[in-house]
């Protein structure tokens, strides 16, 4: 059964495929791929929600100490009666919260046109609370579908630390003009086909051996933004300037940092 509610810590980078395929060969006595797709690969297809105002966007744009989005995904190939994961993301500081059901994806759409119950006793899903949340957050913003954004997934995870867990996300594709996530994970690039968006998920701290590697394959952090990347690039033109604030603290570039000889204290990598 999929997992509904966690919290994690996350950290990304963007690296070359050149750094993917060097990190990939120097953690592999420690990391084996998970058992979702072929060799731990697979596509990932989301619906993200953003509001008139684009006040989602902003939230992240701005880098707020809280934020959240809305998002609907599915994996691989998919059709109308596909599993499908409705999620809302959470973030504080580096902090990650998400609250994450399942459901056919037709049942999805279902909800999303408005034809159901005000108690959703007639909507399919693993969890009926989660899918008040939901609805709770999406008519407080007044979400509505924004864009699809799609890649192709490398996942990992510690053999002997399952909480470990690492993907390295490509060919990152968006589009407007199509919000069926069942036609599949097509679009325009978003980011340069040769770069990958890695991505670090642990329950505590990063161990200090994955520290020690991504330090010396030069691995910088990087907040990079699926959402935010690609509403730029589909709806540039249509994006309010007012709602745009610098945040007050830039996030600068780090490459991963010891705080002493722990093998589990770890700042900012």
């Amino acid at each position: 059964m999929a997992i509904e509610i966690f919290s994690r810590k996350e950290q990304k980078y963007l690296i070359t495929r050149r750094q993917y395929e060097e990190l990939v060969d120097r953690i592999s006595p420690k990391m084996r791929n998970v058992k979702n797709g072929t060799e731990g690969s697979y596509s990932v297809t989301s619906l993200y929600f953003d509001s008139p105002d684009k006040s989602i966007y902003f939230e992240t744009k701005n880098k707020l100490k809280y934020r959240q989005k809305l998002r609907l995904r599915v994996y691989d190939e998919a059709d109308l009666n596909s599993t499908a994961f409705f999620e809302v993301k959470q973030r504080h500081k580096q902090v990650v919260n998400k609250r994450r059901m399942i459901l056919p994806l037709r049942e999805a759409y279902r909800y999303l046109e408005g034809d159901y119950k005000e108690d959703f006793s007639d909507i399919e899903t693993s969890n009926p609370q989660v899918m008040k949340e939901i609805d709770y957050f999406r008519k407080y913003y007044d979400l509505k579908p924004e864009m699809v954004v799609s890649y192709s997934r490398h996942a990992l995870h510690g053999v002997t630390d399952p909480e470990l867990r690492i993907t390295f996300d490509f060919d990152l594709k968006c589009r407007k003009h199509d919000l069926h996530i069942e036609n599949g994970p097509y679009g325009d690039y978003f980011i340069d086909s040769d770069l990958v968006v890695l991505e670090v998920k642990v329950d505590h701290a990063v161990p200090l051996w994955l520290a020690r590697i991504l330090q010396e394959l030069n691995c910088e952090q990087r907040s990079a933004s699926k959402f935010c990347t690609s509403m730029e690039l589909l709806s540039s033109d249509a994006l309010p300037q007012s709602g745009y604030m610098e945040p007050k603290e830039l996030e600068e570039p780090t490459i991963g940092g010891i705080e002493n000889e722990s093998d589990h204290e770890l700042v900012f990598i």
